[in-house]
């Protein structure tokens, strides 16, 4: 008798340990996850199937020994639909209690400065997570930046804030322009803006690229500026090869080498920097800018000064072996 109640206490003990090691393994213990992993839990889940989804992603060793647990010890919360990131060696206690807590994975889709419409379309439509049709916007009308959405929210509800957040934008912003400017509705300002935007990638320099259009606006002068050129036929995408001379003879309302004056609309959706550069432009007589090839562009007063900095550029392209 005393040999049995030996091995009953023997035995009570060792589900005590294995207790205690399970315990640890599938709940309170690190995790296997070696890093931060997202982990969504879709619409209509319940605790066990996630526990399967759980062992299947390699968050938990054992999907029914976190599930025991959760139903013992995870307390009344439920489980919420959205996307979690989960830190790496989460524990099954804080696994639940991230899913639990609803605070989910914010999901963004960017829409760089300068990219058309046509392009923002085209990503719009290939973001899975979206649902119904892409239309293309109107050419503007959108202000890049990066923005929420819910998983399967429609792509109109998308376009449509990031349309908002432009006309929040230029409402904001117009009033405050610089006196005299020769854009006299925030429609010209974006169509400026789009070809700033265009010219130039350096932040120093937009104002000074607004500055120079400005002067030949006043001036009578024509923009010329090549990215006009491109845009009817393209609808903005990269033209992948040299501008034809028929090209830059082409009249259409866009190729301000053929044509004086403002295009007939923006070439693209300018960020906020290149609009505020048209906003704002800075003080300058240049009436040029050329690369000056180290990514950036030197300016010129007059044409002689102009053509200077043209053969410049030509020695560099010249020593690069692109001419």
């Amino acid at each position: 008798m005393r040999r049995l109640g030996c091995l009953f206490v023997l035995l009570i003990a060792a589900a005590a340990v294995f207790a205690v090691f399970q315990f640890d393994r599938n709940w309170s213990g690190d995790g296997p996850l070696a890093a931060p992993a997202t982990i969504t839990v879709p619409e209509g889940a319940t605790l066990r199937s996630m526990a399967r989804r759980l062992e299947e992603a390699g968050a938990v060793r054992s999907g029914d020994g976190f599930f025991v647990f959760a139903r013992l010890l995870g307390g009344a919360g439920v489980i919420k639909t959205g996307d979690y990131k989960l830190p790496a060696h989460a524990s099954g206690a804080q696994i639940l209690e991230i899913l639990q807590g609803g605070k989910t994975v914010a999901l963004l889709i960017t829409i760089p400065e300068g990219m058309p419409s046509v392009l923002v379309a085209e990503r719009l439509k290939a973001n899975a997570d979206l649902s119904g049709p892409s239309a293309i916007p109107r050419e503007g009308s959108i202000l890049p930046d990066s923005y929420g959405y819910e998983r399967g929210e429609s792509r109109a509800n998308v376009m449509a804030r990031m349309q908002a957040a432009m006309d929040k934008f230029l409402a904001a912003e117009w009033p405050k322009r610089a006196p005299g400017l020769l854009v006299k509705t925030p429609a010209e300002a974006i169509a400026l803006a789009s070809i700033v935007e265009k010219e130039t990638g350096i932040a120093k320099e937009r104002a000074t690229v607004a500055a120079v259009y400005y002067n030949r606006l006043r001036t009578g002068m024509r923009l010329q500026a090549d990215p006009t050129i491109i845009y009817p036929i393209t609808k903005g995408k990269p033209l992948g090869r040299r501008i034809l001379q028929s090209e830059v003879r082409a009249v259409n309302g866009y190729n301000t080498y053929a044509m004086a004056g403002l295009p007939e609309g923006p070439i693209a959706n300018p960020g906020r920097a290149a609009i505020l550069a048209v906003l704002h432009p800075a003080q300058s007589e240049a009436l040029y800018f050329v690369a000056d090839g180290k990514g950036g562009h030197i300016f010129a007063n007059t044409y002689a000064e102009h053509q200077a900095n043209v053969a410049k550029w030509y020695a560099i392209r010249r020593q690069r072996g692109e001419m």
